[in-house]
């Protein structure tokens, strides 16, 4: 007798594992693409990247005469100017310490907040032609901002003509050293925050306008609708700004500055990047100036780490993903 055993085609289909196209076929279908980047990388390259080789000049007794292979080394010996608190330096520090706070609590929510009013106006031809001219200080030089400034506060300005022409005295503002930092930040925030409510705005566009609407059927106004839907939407692109603009906390507005510098001194307006140029472009000390820039470049990384490390503590994703 013999049993006949019924074999059944197996019902499972086959997973098919795709596979990522080797690396020469990549750029090969990107090629259009790569083609538009190359120019703007080449340029990164060439002016960001290649330059850090220079950096060497810090560990150097550089002379110029001599060229950098042929400098003789110095070690550590640059760094001592910031180790033993070099009067200049220190000076050089406070200042860029006092500007760093300034424009972290005036310049940086400035952006914001004038983002906020922006965005509560209902009429958009109001809204763009406020925005065109808010946008249009940006593209000003700092030659130009502190010419204008100097028309409206100087010595001779409008405001002091008008003041004189009414028996009210004058007011020194421009060259005052007193009120020199306060100015140095009203010229930014006048400069630069009109611009900067671009990133605030688009990021404004993305909140879903439901949870306004259920945030007033729950009977919240508009400052609880401010703090629970429109705060929260803007938290990741604040965190990620203020991470990044604690990079360059450091650097506190050279050109800036040095239009202004000799109007005021140097005692008050001496920040790390005048002092660098000063003590090495003019003064002839480049090895202990390239040691001050590569440290507050260091500086810099390690406030960018850090901070980006604390958005993930609090949950958000910063800079770059865990």
């Amino acid at each position: 007798m013999s049993t006949e055993v019924e074999v059944r085609p197996s019902l499972a289909i086959p997973r098919t594992v795709r596979r990522r196209p080797p690396l020469v076929r990549r750029l090969f279908d990107d090629r259009v693409l790569l083609a538009f980047a190359l120019p703007g990388t080449l340029l990164i390259l060439l002016f960001h990247y290649v330059p850090l080789l220079g950096n060497v000049i810090a560990f150097k007794d550089y002379q110029p005469f001599l060229g950098i292979l042929a400098s003789d080394w110095s070690g550590l010996e640059n760094f001592a100017v910031i180790v033993t608190g070099d009067r200049q330096f220190l000076q050089a520090l406070g200042n860029t310490l006092i500007l760093t706070t300034l424009q972290s609590v005036f310049v940086f929510p400035a952006p914001i907040l004038l983002a906020l009013l922006m965005n509560s106006l209902f009429s958009e031809r109001i809204k763009k032609i406020v925005q065109s001219i808010l946008y249009l200080p940006h593209f000003l030089s700092w030659v130009i901002v502190v010419s204008l400034f100097q028309q409206l506060l100087g010595g001779s300005g409008m405001l002091n003509n008008f003041l004189r022409s009414h028996d009210l005295g004058t007011v020194s503002i421009i060259g005052n050293p007193d009120v020199f930092h306060a100015l140095l930040t009203s010229q930014i925030i006048w400069k630069d925050t009109g611009w900067a409510t671009i990133l605030f705005l688009a990021a404004l566009s993305q909140i879903e306008p439901e949870l306004y609407e259920a945030a007033s059927v729950d009977g919240a106004g508009r400052l609880r609708q401010l703090w629970h839907v429109t705060l929260p939407g803007l938290s990741g692109i604040i965190i990620l700004l203020f991470i990044l603009r604690l990079g360059d906390s450091l650097s506190v507005g050279f050109e800036q500055i040095l239009l202004q510098q000799q109007a005021v001194g140097r005692g008050v307006s001496e920040v790390l990047d005048t002092y660098v140029y000063n003590n090495g472009v003019l003064g002839g000390d480049w090895g202990v100036s390239a040691a001050v820039g590569l440290v507050k470049g260091v500086v810099g990384v390690i406030l960018v780490l850090a901070a980006n490390r604390l958005a993930h503590v609090f949950g958000a994703e910063g800079v770059y993903r865990r």
